[in-house]
């Protein structure tokens, strides 16, 4: 098969590759639509040591089953692979799973191929009226669906009267606008420097947005979800949090310094870090989509797997408007 393998530091290169093997509680999936991750981009970068090269990448994905009873059938990917036993999967918090996986880190190759083997309890089925494209953004949405369920249960007030702001305009950050939008929250900012990525938010609905290059953010904020994780925004977020108000951080940018711990203990902030979804918020999410509860979702850039080389280029580059770019392995888009 044709996949699209991370091969050294800024390199990605389209290969022949063999067909992935099932294991015995896996399916084999034709790819239709797969995202790139701002995850893909920081191993293209040489930042992810879990993720050496020679690997192939990407975890954002839908497509069909191939073969066995499944054959036929649409499906959207939880890439997060769990075992079901531990003390974390039992309570219904397998994202923290002891020994979780992921599809595009090792030992499991990644989606940006024309095959992928999972676990069939992995799958949650498309309708027939929802486009690959539109289903593969799943993966990226549960993670503001997951960070949203969290915010709500640690917040000290109904999200319905909280003042909210979302850091990054990428498909963490706007994903996150949207289900808080899904969620009723009162009313919703959207930091994102880019400005078609500024038009595209705030075209979603009721979604407010600004430049923080030029423009301060809003103060008083109830709630912040950093979708970007960068000393800046974490600085930025938490100096924008009202006294009691709670930080949700999604994104892996750094790992330096930017929250202000002083001001976190003073003021009782609450700073959450969090990771992925577990099943439950991917099957939530994917049945939102369906339902069409976060828009339309027509927001990605759709390009041939083999574009994927430049893609890469273009996003370091910053030469991608779209929040998402979404490859697909077949010859036109689904």
């Amino acid at each position: 098969m044709k996949a699209l393998v991370y091969t050294g530091v800024r390199e990605v290169e389209l290969r022949d590759v063999p067909d992935p093997a099932p294991m015995h509680d896996e399916v084999l999936v034709r790819v239709e639509a797969v995202g790139i991750c701002g995850s893909d981009m920081h191993a293209w970068s040489g930042h992810d040591d879990r993720r050496p090269a020679p690997l192939v990448l990407g975890h954002e994905a839908a497509g069909t089953v191939v073969g066995g009873p499944m054959a036929g059938r649409r499906v959207t990917i939880n890439p997060l692979v769990t075992c079901g036993r531990c003390a974390a999967c039992i309570s219904g918090r397998d994202n923290l799973c002891t020994t979780r996986q992921i599809i595009s880190m090792p030992p499991r190759e990644g989606a940006f191929a024309e095959l992928l083997a999972i676990p069939e309890r992995n799958l949650v089925t498309v309708p027939d009226d929802v486009s690959m494209t539109v289903a593969s953004l799943a993966e990226p949405l549960a993670c503001g669906w997951h960070a949203v369920r969290l915010a709500e249960r640690v917040l000290d007030m109904p999200l319905a009267s909280a003042r909210c702001l979302v850091i990054g305009g990428g498909a963490i950050g706007l994903g996150a606008a949207l289900v808080l939008q899904s969620f009723g929250a009162a009313e919703i900012w959207l930091s994102e420097p880019s400005e078609e990525r500024r038009r595209i938010a705030g075209s979603q609905g009721c979604i407010q947005t600004f430049d923080p290059s030029s423009q301060a953010a809003p103060s008083d904020i109830d709630l912040v979800i950093d979708g970007v994780g960068f000393g800046a925004t974490r600085s930025a977020g938490s100096a924008a949090l009202r006294p009691g108000g709670v930080y949700m951080h999604i994104g892996l940018g750094d790992a330096g310094p930017g929250l202000d711990i002083r001001r976190t203990t003073l003021q009782e902030l609450a700073f959450i870090g969090t990771y992925t979804y577990t099943a439950q918020d991917f099957r939530e999410t994917a049945q939102a989509i369906f339902d069409g509860r976060l828009g339309r979702l027509d927001w990605a850039e759709v390009l041939p797997l083999a574009d994927g080389v430049g893609a890469f280029r273009r996003i370091a580059d910053g030469k991608v408007a779209a929040p998402k770019v979404t490859l697909v392995p077949l010859a036109s888009p689904a």
